[in-house]
């Protein structure tokens, strides 16, 4: 598989020099450094830091999947700070078994046929890709880098079959009772005389239904429970023997010698994965262990329960970043502990995050201060962590909210809401590129998640309309006069003004102000309330206001 190391080094490089303005102390302010560090005390002499992620596509690659590899891509970015030389590596566990039929893939009848085979020799229903574990790995790997995240990828099924951990599996059976001895620790019924610290898929049916005797050396028989086939191999030579998991996992890490690597709730529990792993490392290879870091679910706001491949209840790295510019992905994991559990939100407390974002981001360029030193640093550290290589001067910053309103003023052309920022000023390339990403996700959010509160159209004034809104509102010429009056004002004005005009015209006039507002909105898009009215009319063009104001009031003047 291609491996994007050097262009990952030569990303980082820029990183690098923007953390110069920290103190050594000062990288103790975040949990990333805070890991790296614990991993440099542990293993000091290293001359290359090895830290590893990896999942067994077994279903959709999802966005708590994501957060394991964002974990350790936040830490290579700290041991990098700290002047460490990193390989990042991300396995892919393809030579597992396909155990189970993801209720979101179609044609089931088809999968369920190749149950009990290697993920790599199911095929692709959707026949876009060689196999049923590519299909799920390939978009993982197309959309990291757009989120700054450049892993070194190794299949698993490539290594298995190229025999390349043929002495791991010799270790592993010469070791056996030695192993299960451990497992049997945390058991409450001990393994069966008929485990074995590996599996092998049979010759004949490619299925791990078979039952395994060791010999000696590269050895071993087995017997395939489907098909009857029989054999004896040298496992040095055909590549169909698999260790378990329990097994693989410690052993992987002494192959690769990996110094760090997180795991999720379901490995870290008292007599999980890691528990037993860390024993069999220290006893079979008189090894240290990894630091390890657990990691809690992400959910998805409104969506109950974790998050699960097998179910087809998924929300993918692609479904976020439709809404979330790239460095507001990395912000939410960033700015979160890894075990601390949250929920990524498609409603409308995105309005948020953004702002809390921007808000992080004019700390970080010295336009916002914050009265705790300590409070500060962490922010900033947060946000060199999110935008990987920020420019040079604060960015332009438009409201995420404000860009709700754009998109469906300007009918979603992102050309035009750019040209409407860069008609005082041209924008420098940083600015100019992260807009258009920002109104595209603007655009999404829009189309797919926003209340309907959020969604409105300019509605052309017509005299049915017309009609029907003089029949639900009673006003008089106080009212046109403010209107009026607001309209002229208009180009005079700025948005914070022209609301403030409104709001003390009202109260001058004795004109009830809710139902000012609700009027403006039924006139401009047929609903009682829209977009905060003073930003909106600024916003609007001048043949926007024609359709809808003027056509009012000249239908007003002229009414009988």
């Amino acid at each position: 598989m291609k491996s994007n190391r050097d262009d990952y080094k030569a990303k980082e490089q820029i990183e690098v020099n923007a953390f110069r303005q920290f103190s050594n102390e000062d990288f103790d302010y975040h949990w990333a450094f805070r890991t790296a560090k614990e991993i440099i005390r542990k293993f000091p002499n290293e001359t290359k830091y090895v830290i590893a992620s990896g999942i067994t596509p077994s279903g959709t690659v999802h966005i708590g999947n994501f957060r394991e590899i964002i974990t350790v891509d936040l830490v290579a970015k700290a041991l990098r700070v700290l002047g460490k030389d990193v390989r990042f590596i991300y396995i892919w566990d393809d030579y597992d078994v396909f155990r189970k039929v993801p209720k979101n893939f179609p044609n089931q009848n088809l999968l369920k046929e190749h149950l009990r085979m290697p993920l790599t020799s199911v095929p692709d229903v959707f026949k876009c890709h060689e196999n049923y574990a590519r299909h799920n790995e390939a978009p993982v790997e197309e959309l990291l880098p757009e989120v700054f995240i450049f892993p070194e990828f190794i299949s698993q099924h490539e290594k298995y079959a190229a025999c390349t951990y043929k002495d791991l599996i010799r270790i592993a059976f010469e070791n056996e009772q030695k192993i299960k001895g451990i497992l049997n620790q945390f058991r409450k019924e001990p393994l069966p005389d008929s485990w074995h610290v590996a599996n092998v898929y049979c010759e004949k049916c490619n299925k791990e239904t078979t039952d395994v005797e060791y010999l000696r050396g590269y050895k071993l028989k087995y017997r395939c429970n489907i098909c009857g086939h029989e054999n004896e191999i040298d496992f040095s030579e055909k590549g169909i023997v698999k260790m378990r998991w329990r097994v693989d996992w410690p052993f992987r890490w002494y192959f690769y010698n990996v110094l760090f690597e997180p795991g999720g709730k379901d490995h870290s529990t008292v007599g999980g994965s890691y528990d037993t792993s860390k024993i069999i490392i220290r006893e079979v290879f008189d090894r240290e262990p990894p630091v390890y870091l657990m990691y809690d679910w992400v959910r998805i706001k409104g969506s109950g329960g974790k998050i699960s491949s097998s179910l087809g209840n998924v929300i993918t790295l692609k479904d976020v970043l439709e809404v979330y510019e790239p460095a507001l992905v990395r912000y939410l994991f960033a700015g979160t502990r890894p075990n601390t559990e949250f929920a990524i939100s498609f409603d409308q407390d995105i309005l948020k995050i953004y702002e809390e974002f921007d808000k992080i981001e004019r700390i970080y360029y010295g336009l916002e201060k914050v009265e705790n030193e300590k409070k500060e640093k962490q922010l900033k550290l947060i946000y060199l962590l999110s935008v990987v290589k920020p420019n040079k001067t604060i960015p332009l910053q438009v409201s995420f909210r404000h860009l709700t309103t754009l998109v469906q003023i300007f009918n979603n052309d992102v050309d035009k809401i750019v040209s409407y920022f860069e008609k005082d000023e041209k924008l420098d390339e940083y600015s100019r590129k992260r807009l258009i990403t920002r109104v595209r996700c603007a655009i999404n959010w829009v189309q797919k998640f926003a209340p309907e509160q959020f969604k409105f159209e300019i509605k052309e004034m017509s005299e049915e309309r017309f009609k029907r809104i003089m029949e639900q509102f009673s006003f008089d010429s106080k009212v046109i006069d403010v209107i009026e009056k607001m309209l002229e004002k208009r180009e005079e004005f700025d948005a914070q003004d022209l609301q403030q005009f409104v709001f003390e015209s009202c109260k001058l006039m004795g004109i009830d102000m809710k139902e000012f507002f609700k009027l403006n909105y039924m006139i401009l898009i047929n609903k009682s309330q829209g977009p905060k009215l003073g930003r909106f009319l600024k916003d609007l063009s001048d043949e926007q206001i024609k359709s809808t104001y003027e056509k009012f009031l000249e239908f007003y003047k002229n009414r009988k």
